[in-house]
């Protein structure tokens, strides 16, 4: 079950809009940062193995199989550890992987503004974050007056724009601190079940070593 589940949040998180949407962007010949996505990879495989163990495990329970056990055991070891490495990776990537979507998204703002050869592109860019994200411009100022002379990619509504914080580099920081924040909380979930499991397989070998014996 908490496998099913780890791996519904990972297909969830892989296939949200708001990550797609952006993610899947090109400029040119540049592709948008998808880094994010190494994390919820590693999640799907744990997810989806840790499903087929869980089998393992309750069908070597019943079946008192000292092998199935340890193997299901060892299984858990290894899943453990990619679930250690996976934490390590979000947290070392955590800012990284915001500051790769801001400079690819200032990247295309800058062409569309400018008016350069890939201009019809980054167009296409920047209203899709712009959409995607309700925002307007990389700092406060340019989303203040931005919509006021570009109203081709921003909303056409200045007025708003001049009380609501439209920061386009906020918003990415917070699509990203949140789903990155989900993920280290499916993880530590993850790492509790399985510490408890691994403690439950070592009690049951030992309980069927013991009654062999007797």
């Amino acid at each position: 079950l908490a496998g099913g589940i780890i791996l519904g949040v990972a297909l969830w998180l892989r296939h949200d809009s708001q990550t797609t949407n952006i993610l899947y962007l090109q400029l040119g010949e540049k592709q948008a940062p998808n880094t994010f996505y190494v994390g919820i990879y590693i999640l799907i495989a744990v997810g989806a193995v840790m499903m087929f163990v869980g089998f393992l495990g309750c069908y070597g329970a019943i079946q008192e199989s000292q092998c199935l056990l340890g193997t299901f055991f060892t299984c858990l070891v290894i899943l453990f550890a990619c679930e250690v490495a996976a934490g390590i990776w979000g947290f070392v990537n955590k800012d990284q992987i915001a500051k790769d979507v801001k400079q690819f998204y200032d990247q295309a703002l800058q062409q569309a503004l400018m008016g350069e050869p890939d201009a019809n592109n980054a167009k296409a860019v920047v209203k899709t974050f712009h959409e995607t994200l309700d925002c307007c411009g990389s700092d406060t100022l340019t989303a203040t007056f931005t919509p006021v002379w570009r109203d081709d990619l921003c909303r056409k509504d200045p007025l708003k724009s001049l009380f609501e914080n439209s920061n386009c580099h906020k918003k990415i920081d917070d699509l990203f601190s949140g789903k990155l924040y989900l993920i280290g909380i499916a993880a530590v979930v993850v790492a509790v079940i399985m510490i408890f499991e691994m403690i439950l397989s070592m009690v049951l070998c030992c309980g069927i070593r013991n009654s062999s014996v007797y």
